[in-house]
Order: structure tokens, then C-alpha cells, then sequence
């Protein structure tokens, strides 16, 4: 979708009915899931879940946020942008967008820092020189 052409990693999910509240709207904890589907979609890219796989060092989300602009509502169906910001030495942190295909609009906007973390020693960690060049690249698309 246009409206989401800065953001490298762009998926696309149904809106299901499950997702609705008594308001007749998406629930706004859904949006926070479908934050979390685009994340993972990035991190993939990355390779991030190998290394974690390897050497128990990997993401964890640390903060997020979303500012819901428009109302989302069944049937409809979503593209869902992750993009990098900024890196850090041992953090990132990503912007989301939320597009409706019905209306061709964002619909939310969020953010999240991620930290990468030693889940065998639980304290943080630096961010791997291959994810940081990874994420470099997928930026420069």
C-alpha cells in the first residue's frame, strides 16, 4: 500500500471477526498483536531468531505504544509496517503503521524498543554485528 512505502517490512492480515469488541470495533489489544506479527516479520528478516537459536541471545520488547487514529472494523483486511529508527548498542527501536484496505488509511500508529537480551544469563546484551548489518540493509531498501 502507498501510505506504508517508508516502512521496509510491510504483511498483510485478514481482520476477523473474533477480533471485535461490544463497540463494534477491533479491540484495541488486537492492534498490539498486529504490531507483534510485523515485528517478528522484520526480526525473521534479520536472521535474529537463528542466532538466538545458537547462542541464547535475542530480542526482547522492553516498551511499546500505539496511537489508534481510525476505528478498524470486520470484514476488512490490513497491511501492517515495521521499520527501524534507530539502533543503539544494545536496542532498537521500530515504528509501525496500520493500513486499511477498505478505507486506504492508517488506521494506528506505534512504536516498540526492542533490547537484545541473554536469556541464559537474563541481563541485556549487545546487539550482534550480523543482525545490526542486517537491519542496516533491510533499511536501505
Amino acid at each position: 500500500m502507498k501510505v506504508l512505502d517508508d516502512y521496509p517490512v510491510v504483511i498483510e492480515l485478514p481482520v476477523v471477526w473474533g477480533e471485535m469488541d461490544a463497540f463494534n470495533h477491533v479491540n484495541n489489544i488486537i492492534y498490539f498483536r498486529y504490531f507483534e506479527s510485523a515485528r517478528i516479520a522484520y526480526v525473521e528478516q534479520t536472521g535474529f531468531m537463528e542466532y538466538m537459536d545458537k547462542t541464547g541471545i535475542g530480542p526482547i520488547l522492553a516498551h511499546t505504544e500505539c496511537r489508534f487514529k481510525l476505528p478498524l472494523n470486520y470484514p476488512d483486511t490490513i497491511s501492517v509496517g515495521a521499520s527501524v529508527t534507530e539502533l543503539k548498542e544494545d536496542r532498537c527501536k521500530m515504528l509501525y503503521a496500520i493500513a486499511s484496505h477498505a478505507t486506504g488509511k492508517i488506521v494506528a500508529e506505534g512504536s516498540g524498543t526492542i533490547v537484545c537480551f541473554d536469556y541464559k544469563n537474563n541481563c541485556k546484551a549487545p546487539l550482534p554485528d550480523e543482525v545490526r548489518d542486517r537491519i542496516e540493509r533491510i533499511q536501505s531498501r
